[in-house]
């Protein structure tokens, strides 16, 4: 046996809290328990202009992009990762996002929190029809 006293269970639990995550926040965890990439990291063709209309929103689920068109026919862009826990959003329900995790709303034309956790709003995205095609994501509008 050693000289040093065996550490305390309080000591083993204070440290196993305190040690980093490896990863942590570079992928989001979806409720399936698989990751994804959090936003586009380059231009996404989305599809067809003609598939968001003028007062109209659209979620693209395979980019985690969600894309309104106003009256005025301006479109707009966000991630739709989670501000709270950085899990993908997988529901609208009009023009309103639904976090699968803890129950978080936003507004898909503005971005804005509407329902807590999530107490910061969504990432605008750069935004573009180009060629009969919307474009999201950086240098989009390049």
């Amino acid at each position: 046996m050693s000289g040093r006293p065996s550490p305390t269970r309080r000591t083993v639990l204070r440290g196993a809290a305190l040690t980093p995550v490896a990863g942590l926040g570079l992928a989001a965890c979806s409720p399936g328990g698989e990751t994804t990439d959090a936003e586009p990291s380059a231009p996404v063709d989305l599809g067809a202009e003609s598939e968001v209309t003028k007062g109209s929103v659209k979620l693209y689920r395979d980019h985690n992009v969600v894309v309104s068109r106003d009256a005025n026919g301006t479109l707009k862009a966000y991630s739709t990762i989670c501000t709270h826990a950085l899990c993908p959003i997988n529901k609208l329900e009009g023009t309103k996002l639904v976090c699968p995790c803890h129950g978080s709303e936003f507004d898909a034309t503005s971005g804005e929190v509407l329902h807590e956790p999530a107490t910061v709003p969504l990432k605008e995205l750069p935004v573009q029809a180009k060629d009969g095609r919307i474009v999201a994501g950086p240098a989009a509008t390049a």
